[in-house]
């Protein structure tokens, strides 16, 4: 139950609104038990009065009668409103939650998840912990109270009539629950996780599509997503027999409690124990009385979703991040110049080393290339520097202050990034350049784009800074959506400028272009590291250090560098 309890202690900052919710479905179930038992009451003695066999108030149990009716619709109302604002502000709890806690983890330890699979964790598991508080926690609690009430009324009439309805209730209310809930544990959990394959695989193949048709592998992955689905299906249709067996099980104790609890009240009649009208509505009161413990065997059916739901979330968020953050930051560095000493990092315990003893100065303001060739170790480097991850020897400096003296988010607010996947979400050309300055006027954001060479292009689409880019940029050319990118880090200001392959994949006209828009970022005098394999992005630095199986190859001590960009000529076949 460590699950659960966790849940519950998410849910704290709303046990108000849940409890409003459960006081309102508690008092729904005693009024519609209240009004049918009063009912069969007041129709048993309005008859005995019509046969001549004695008076009876009318007013006061009409009365009655009118005013529970309408406590229950209103009650029913409220309880509905109430409950279902409770379960939307869970939800919304949860998914900040969780965002909070993937954060720290982005992106060292979520590489090892499918991208399908995280989100059908951030929306479908969510979404299904709804189930917890209106399908179990709600009924649950308003049928215990519920329950202790009924049978003390009854209890009032006669003890043993009380404890053959408690009987009845713990059996349709406890042993069945658990039953089905014992029984579901296993088709439950099966679902959760089939149905997250499912819709991983429909996530995958809707990204793949263009692939799939290239290839011709269409009608192979509908197959794989029809397996998918007819595997889901087995523990549906489980769940769903186990919810059959639960009614009919529960309507069965129904009756059988109602009958023993009349032949147990009638020798009480006799013995003027109890009125007609009492027996009438002893036996309403009794059938009614399991309108609160109804709802309770698909509670716990659905607990086995709820649980196995929570489970693959914190799953999630109980991993390790790959870089822990100091409590406080260090001082805050008066400059910003890099110092790699004998720097070793690896992904993993087992893994070779992705950097093998780097050494790198580069000074404040100064510019600097790092070629190699693929797998020697250049997004390593910056994957150090953003803190994405940690290097386990050696050293790393940010203005003479040691890199891991700082907290992750403080050093990615020193650094601007431009790579050759930036990403563009899909929203407006406006938003995406206020994620690095959320308060740009339109003249900020009109000066970025003039220094990134896309202004013009900008505003001559349709609908100028409003445009909707499309999804990952789908709607602007690759050469905009670098130099959106650059305007992006331009607006951003910061004193450390990362740039991962800014021109890869461009073609010669875009290429120059981007350049172009590159020299007025490049000459802001920001601390520069360049990663490329583009020879005419050297031209824009001074200087070129070049990497091999995790290290910086030291130069040859018969070259010289004397212009920028200088790169010894049995390097060149790297770039």
């Amino acid at each position: 139950m460590s699950d659960v309890l966790r849940l519950l202690r998410l849910f704290a900052p709303y046990t108000r609104w849940m409890a409003a919710g459960i006081l309102l479905s508690t008092g729904v179930i005693l009024a519609n038990v209240a009004l049918l038992a009063l009912a069969g009451w007041f129709i048993t003695a309005m008859a005995i009065a019509g046969l001549g066999a004695g008076t009876i108030n009318y007013f006061t149990p009409a009365a009655a009668i009118r005013g529970l009716a309408i406590i229950r619709t209103v009650g029913r109302y409220g309880e509905r409103l109430l409950t279902h604002e409770a379960t939307l502000r869970l939800l919304a709890r949860l998914r900040v939650w969780f965002f909070e806690n993937l954060e720290p983890l982005a992106p060292a330890r979520l590489q090892y998840f499918r991208g399908g699979d995280l989100l059908s964790r951030i929306r479908a598991d969510i979404d299904t912990l709804d189930n917890f508080y209106l399908r179990v926690i709600a009924p649950t609690v308003a049928a215990v109270v519920g329950v202790a009430l009924m049978v003390a009324f009854l209890a009032l009439y006669d003890v043993g009539l009380a404890l053959i309805d408690l009987a009845g209730l713990v059996f349709a209310g406890v042993v069945l629950p658990l039953i089905a809930q014992r029984v579901g544990r296993q088709p439950g959990t099966e679902a959760v996780d089939r149905r997250s394959a499912l819709r991983a695989g429909v996530a995958d193949t809707v990204r793949g599509l263009g692939e799939l048709q290239v290839y011709q592998a269409m009608a192979r992955q509908t197959d794989h997503l029809n397996e998918l689905s007819q595997r889901l299906i087995g523990p549906q249709r489980r769940q769903a027999a186990i919810d059959a067996a639960s009614d009919a099980l529960t309507g069965l104790a129904t009756r059988l409690t109602l009958w023993v609890a009349v032949i147990v009240a009638v020798p009480l009649v006799a013995q003027s124990r109890l009125t007609g009208p009492d027996l009438a509505m002893v036996a309403f009161f009794v059938l009614a009385s399991f309108d609160a413990v109804s709802a309770l065997p698909l509670a716990y059916q659905a607990l086995g979703e709820v649980r196995a739901a929570a489970r693959r979330l914190f799953n999630v968020v109980d991993m390790p991040p790959a870089v822990i953050d100091p409590a406080e930051d260090d001082m805050t560095p008066s400059r910003f110049d890099l110092q790699l000493t004998d720097l070793r990092m690896r992904y993993d315990d087992a893994a070779a080393w992705a950097l093998d003893g780097v050494d790198l100065s580069v000074a404040a303001g100064e510019r600097v290339a790092v070629v190699g060739a693929t797998g020697s170790g250049k997004t390593s480097l910056f994957n150090v520097l953003l803190r994405f991850w940690d290097y386990q020897a050696g050293g790393c400096t940010i203005g003479g202050r040691p890199l891991a003296g700082f907290r992750a988010e403080t050093v990615r607010g020193w650094c601007a990034v431009v790579g050759q996947r930036s990403h563009l979400f899909n929203t407006t050309i406006r938003a995406n350049l206020r994620l690095a300055g959320p308060d740009a006027s339109d003249a900020e954001l009109a000066t970025a784009l003039r220094q990134a060479c896309v202004h013009d292009e900008i505003m001559a689409l349709p609908d100028g800074l409003d445009t909707r880019v499309g999804e990952a940029g789908a709607r602007v050319s690759g050469g905009q959506a670098r130099r959106i990118a650059i305007a992006r880090a331009l607006l951003k200001d910061a004193p450390i400028l990362l740039l991962d392959e800014p021109t890869e994949g461009l073609d010669a006209g875009s290429e120059q272009t981007v350049l172009q828009a590159l020299d007025g970022l490049l000459s802001s005098g920001k601390t520069t590291l360049v990663i490329t394999h583009r020879p005419q992005v050297l031209a824009h630095v001074e200087r070129v250090e070049v990497m091999s199986q995790g290290r910086i190859v030291p130069k040859d001590g018969s070259a010289t560098a004397s212009e920028p960009g200088y790169l010894p000529s049995r390097f060149a076949h790297l770039v």
